[in-house]
C-alpha cells in the first residue's frame, strides 16, 4: 500500500512497514549527518564546510520529500479532518 495523505494537516502518513522503514532510514541518515558535523566541529569546521553540510542536509530532505510525495496515493494539501 502507498502512503496516504494525512487526515489533519499537510503531508502523508506511512501505511506499511516499507513506509515506516523509509521514514526510519531518513531519520538515521539525518542523525548521522548531524553527528558528523558535531564530531567535525571539535576540529573547528570552517564556515564553508558548515555551508556544504547545510546544503547536503537540505538536499537530503528535499529528495526524501519528493520520494514520499511521488509515492503518496492522492495529493498533498492542507486538510482539516473532513472526508473527501
Amino acid at each position: 500500500p502507498k502512503p496516504k495523505p494525512k487526515r489533519y494537516g499537510y503531508g502523508a502518513t506511512p501505511t506499511s512497514w516499507k513506509g515506516w522503514a523509509a521514514a526510519f532510514a531518513y531519520i538515521v541518515v539525518l542523525l548521522s549527518l548531524i553527528w558528523a558535523v558535531i564530531a567535525a566541529r571539535n576540529g573547528a569546521v570552517s564556515t564553508g564546510g558548515l555551508a556544504i553540510w547545510m546544503v547536503v542536509v537540505a538536499l537530503w530532505a528535499l529528495l526524501f520529500l519528493r520520494f514520499v510525495r511521488a509515492k503518496t496515493d492522492g495529493e498533498w494539501k492542507w486538510r482539516w479532518g473532513g472526508r473527501e
